[in-house]
C-alpha cells in the first residue's frame, strides 16, 4: 500500500481495537416493524420510522403517479429548471400544517440546515448552539463562518449569560445573532426547553431556530411539531423539518415567516446548487401530509407504544436516560459492551445497533431503540423478552 494512504489502515485498525468501527448492516426489504437485514428476518428497533410510513400503499401509489406524469428525476436545481408544481402544492401544505406563513422544501433535513444557517448569518455574526445539537447544525454553523458559541445542554440559564457575554443590543460586537437547537435531541430523547428559548430570543432581539427533525410527526397535535407542543406560535423564527423519520420518504424544509423563505429561495445554496427532490418522494410527502391531518391514530398509537415499552425496560432495571419522547436509549457506558449486546440481541433476531463515539461523546455508549406506531404489542414483547434475556447475559440487568 501506498504510504500516502498508511494513515487510513491505521486509524481503521484502531477504529477496531476501541470497539468503534461501525459494521454497517445491509436491509434487504422494506422498512417496518420486522425487516431482513443481512439475510436474516429481525425486529427492527433501529430506523426513524416513527409512524410506520416507509412503506405504507398510500405512499408508494402516490409515489408511482407521480413518476408517470413528471418522470424519474427532476434533471435541474429548483432556481433554474427543478420546481414542480408538486414542490410548490408540498410547500403551501406544509405551511399549512405547521401554521405558518410559508415553507422552502430542501433534498433532506441536513441540506436544510446547511442553507437556512449559511443564508442568515456570516462572518460578523454570532451562532448560540446547544452544545449536543445534531452534526448538520455543527457543520452548517461552520460554513457560515460565523462565530460559534456553545453552551450547555439545555441550559437556558447558559444561553442567557452567553447572549450577554457577547454583547447586548446596546453594544454588541456582531451584526446578527442566531440561537439554534434540536427541538428534540436524537441520541438521548429529551426535549428543549422552548418556551425559555423563545423569552430569551425575545428579550434580546435574536432570531430563534429550531431543528424539529424528531418532534415533526412526533410532537403537538397530530405531530404538528414541537412548536405546536408548547403553543409558541409565531414565537419561533425558523422551523427545520424533514420528511425522511416520521413523514416515512426523505426530504427537508425550512418553516417561517414569507420573507425568510423567500430569502432562502434566493440564498439558500443547497436550493441554488444541488438538483430538487424528486416528484416521486415530494409525491409521497404529500400523501404523509394527508394522512397526518386525517387522523392522530398512528401518533396516538405511536406514544402509547413508548410508553408501553419504557415502562417495561424501567422495570427491568435498564436505564432510559432521560428520554421524554419514544426515542428510547438504553445506556450502556462502554464501547464495547454496547457492541457486543448489539450483536447478541441481532443473533435473537433483534436489530437495534449500538451508537457508539464519535456519535455521543466516549463512555455513552448506548443501543439506541427507536419504537414505531408499526410495533404490534407482541412486538414489544419480543423485543423485551430478548433485551431482558441478553442483559442479564451479559450482568447489565439482575
Amino acid at each position: 500500500m501506498s504510504n500516502k494512504l498508511k494513515w487510513i489502515s491505521e486509524e481503521l485498525n484502531h477504529l477496531h481495537a476501541q470497539g468503534l468501527y461501525n459494521n454497517i448492516r445491509t436491509i434487504e426489504s422494506p422498512q417496518g416493524a420486522w425487516i431482513v437485514v443481512d439475510g436474516k428476518r429481525v425486529l427492527n428497533f433501529c430506523s426513524n420510522n416513527y409512524l410506520g410510513l416507509a412503506n405504507d400503499a398510500r405512499l408508494r401509489d402516490a409515489a408511482k403517479r407521480a413518476i408517470d406524469q413528471y418522470g424519474a428525476g427532476p434533471a435541474a436545481v429548483r432556481s433554474i429548471a427543478g420546481t414542480l408544481a408538486l414542490h410548490r402544492e408540498l410547500e403551501a401544505r406544509l405551511a399549512k400544517f405547521k401554521g405558518v406563513e410559508a415553507t422552502i422544501v430542501f433534498q433532506s433535513g441536513f441540506t436544510s440546515n446547511l442553507g437556512a444557517i449559511s443564508a442568515l448569518v456570516g462572518k460578523d455574526d454570532v451562532i448560540f448552539s446547544d452544545e449536543l445539537n445534531h452534526a448538520s447544525i455543527i457543520d452548517g454553523g461552520r460554513l457560515s463562518g460565523a462565530k460559534i458559541v456553545r453552551y450547555a445542554h439545555n441550559d437556558a440559564g447558559a444561553l442567557d449569560d452567553a447572549i450577554k457575554k457577547e454583547g447586548d443590543r446596546e453594544g454588541r460586537p456582531y451584526t446578527r445573532a442566531l440561537i439554534i437547537s434540536d427541538g428534540v435531541f436524537s441520541m438521548d430523547g429529551d426535549i428543549a426547553p422552548l418556551p425559555a428559548l423563545v423569552d430569551i430570543a425575545e428579550k434580546h432581539d435574536v432570531m430563534l431556530m429550531i431543528d424539529d427533525a424528531h418532534g415533526e410527526g412526533v410532537l403537538g397535535r397530530g405531530g404538528r411539531g414541537i412548536v405546536d407542543h408548547f403553543k409558541m406560535h409565531g414565537r419561533v423564527d425558523i422551523e427545520i423539518g424533514t420528511m425522511s423519520k416520521a413523514f416515512g420518504v426523505v426530504g427537508g424544509y425550512v418553516a417561517g415567516k414569507n420573507e425568510i423563505v423567500e430569502w432562502l429561495n434566493q440564498r439558500g445554496r443547497p436550493f441554488l446548487f444541488s438538483s430538487a427532490l424528486t416528484a416521486a418522494d415530494t409525491a409521497a410527502c404529500l400523501a404523509s401530509v394527508d394522512i397526518l391531518e386525517s387522523s392522530t391514530e398512528l401518533v396516538d398509537k405511536l406514544w402509547e407504544n413508548a410508553r408501553y415499552f419504557k415502562s417495561e425496560m424501567k422495570k427491568l432495571g435498564f436505564d432510559t436516560g432521560k428520554s421524554e419522547t419514544p426515542i428510547t436509549p438504553i445506556m450502556l457506558g462502554d464501547e464495547m459492551l454496547a457492541r457486543k449486546f448489539s450483536a447478541r440481541l441481532f443473533e435473537e433476531n433483534v436489530f437495534a445497533m449500538p451508537i457508539t463515539y464519535p456519535t455521543v461523546a466516549k463512555g455513552k455508549a448506548r443501543l439506541r431503540v427507536m419504537i414505531s406506531a408499526a410495533h404490534a404489542r407482541a412486538d414489544l414483547d419480543r423485543g423485551i423478552e430478548m433485551f431482558a434475556k441478553v442483559g442479564k447475559e451479559l450482568g447489565v440487568v439482575r
